[in-house]
């Protein structure tokens, strides 16, 4: 299993960090090759499905997730969401995190625990330093782009 957390200080109110990060449809946009769905339509709560499809072709896998836990900030408080990953490939789980930062920025914390079910633990350094890499170039953008 391979752990990360990513850190980032945005320039941005709690509520719009929040809305940026947890706009699922988004996150298809700025990870290479993978389109996101979810299930039901709508707001986000507890027990909305998330589906995000990566790769080409016979080559494309399912990542279905489900969020676990939504706690939006309130009242510039910090806000959470969990996302349990229940994929034939993918095991594991998300957290977001939204937080008061320095100056009136805010602070976003991006964790995961990321198993690939038929990749032996030997894979685990490569499986974090990619994933690193991809969810990191993909939080940059969620919080660049409006």
């Amino acid at each position: 299993m391979a752990n990360i957390e990513l850190q980032r200080t945005a320039p941005l109110p709690l509520d719009e960090a929040w809305r940026r990060i947890t706009a699922w449809h988004r996150h298809g946009d700025v990870v290479p090759l993978t389109v996101v769905r979810v299930d039901p339509d709508g707001p986000t709560r507890q027990g909305t499905g998330v589906v995000a499809r990566s790769g080409v072709g016979p080559f494309a896998f399912d990542d279905p997730m489900e969020v676990t836990l939504w706690q939006p900030p309130v009242d510039g408080g910090p806000g959470r969401c969990r996302l349990e990953k229940r994929g034939r490939v993918v095991l594991g789980w998300a957290e977001l995190e939204v937080r008061p930062g320095p100056g009136g920025r805010t602070r976003v914390v991006w964790r995961e625990e990321i198993r690939l079910r038929f990749l032996p633990p030997l894979f685990d350094g490569v499986v974090r330093r990619s994933s690193r890499y991809v969810f990191g170039r993909a939080l940059n953008q969620l919080l660049r782009r409006p």
